[in-house]
């Protein structure tokens, strides 16, 4: 099973360089996407926790 996880590793950052080598201005804007969701995703968390605690 390692190998099988370690060739798709490498399958999955082939990709990722290929797209970035074909379109780094769409690639950029997933890539900022994907930051925005973590960044929403982490302030609802906090979010959440705040409101838990302050009861």
């Amino acid at each position: 099973m390692s190998r099988l996880k370690r060739v798709v590793i490498w399958l999955l950052v082939a990709f990722f360089v290929y797209a970035v080598f074909r379109s780094p201005d769409q690639a950029a804007s997933i890539v900022r996407a994907a930051w925005d969701g973590i960044v929403s995703g982490l302030g609802a968390v906090a979010a959440f926790f705040d409101a838990l605690l302050k009861g």
